[in-house]
């Protein structure tokens, strides 16, 4: 916000146009942008304020973290090299070992394939039983009923006699699919132990493979869960480098004006704190419209 803007406002509030959520918006997103330039002036010119004595900390703490960055890609870069070549060892392990059995790996497809059809089977046989129990229960509970009524409905004897011929067909296929079951369940029994049985000299078979393998696997198990402490170390520094350049941007570019040391340090980047004075004067314009200021 330009002064030409505030006094506008300020015109505007006078006749009651008051834009306080509006204000505080502006001001809260030029604090970011200037949060955002004060560590990237910090970043640009912390080598050249090694003789500002209230940024000596700042200054010695970055050379520190900068040097422990350094060693830190060293050993990321050192890890990677050890992992690529692990990577490298291991592909050519498997390459040069003779491929499983094609015959194997067909019939172990074949047989999966076979029991998924015959558990679609069995399924189908469950749930045809389950209907034929509920009739079945159904018409039990109705052949009791008919039978305690039976003296004083001349009509029910004849229905009780067709109610029995159902029930027992009812029995007799409940038993058919009972039967069916079964045998499917001894087919599924049968192929899953032919699975395993496949299974088993397919992992005879890459069993020599995986002895060589594994001293690769290892190294890059290894190597992976120490990228990751690496990489957690870095970010640690890069934080913390993050934080000590904002320092030194904030100090550099509000005292740039009025300190010769800070004016000789930002000369490299005078126009980007001519910019940032810029905005710490409008945030204060916008808190000031606000009525927080």
């Amino acid at each position: 916000m330009t002064l030409s803007r505030y006094y506008i406002a300020r015109f505007a509030q006078a006749f009651g146009y008051f834009r306080k959520n509006q204000r505080m918006a502006d001001a809260a997103g030029e604090m970011h942008l200037l949060r955002e330039a004060e560590a990237y002036l910090g970043a640009s010119i912390w080598e050249k304020v090694e003789n500002i004595e209230e940024l000596s900390v700042e200054y010695w703490n970055l050379r520190k973290f900068i040097k422990e960055r350094e060693i830190v890609r060293a050993k990321l870069d050192a890890c990677q090299a050890k992992l690529d070549q692990a990577h490298e060892e291991r592909e050519m392990v498997l390459n040069n070992n003779p491929e499983i059995q094609q015959d194997l790996i067909d019939e172990r497809i074949a047989l999966l394939v076979e029991l998924e059809h015959l558990a679609v089977q069995r399924d189908a046989v469950i749930a045809s039983a389950r209907e034929v129990r509920r009739a079945y229960d159904g018409l039990k509970m109705k052949f009791q009923v008919l039978t305690k009524e039976a003296s004083d409905y001349p009509s029910h004897p004849e229905e009780i006699e067709k109610v029995k011929a159902e029930l027992t067909n009812l029995k007799a296929k409940f038993s058919a699919l009972k039967d069916e079951r079964i045998q499917i369940g001894q087919k599924i029994e049968a192929d899953d132990a032919k699975v395993d049985q496949v299974e088993e000299q397919l992992n005879e078979k890459k069993k020599n493979r995986r002895i060589y393998a594994s001293e690769a696997f290892q190294v890059i198990g290894d190597s992976n869960k120490e990228m990751s402490i690496l990489r957690a170390e870095w970010g640690v520094l890069e934080t913390q480098m993050r934080q000590l350049y904002a320092e030194v941007g904030r100090y550099v570019s509000r005292n740039a004006f009025n300190n010769a040391p800070c004016a000789e340090a930002a000369a490299s980047q005078k126009g980007l704190v001519v910019v940032m004075r810029a905005i710490r004067r409008s945030i204060a314009l916008n808190h000031r419209l606000a009525g927080t200021a």
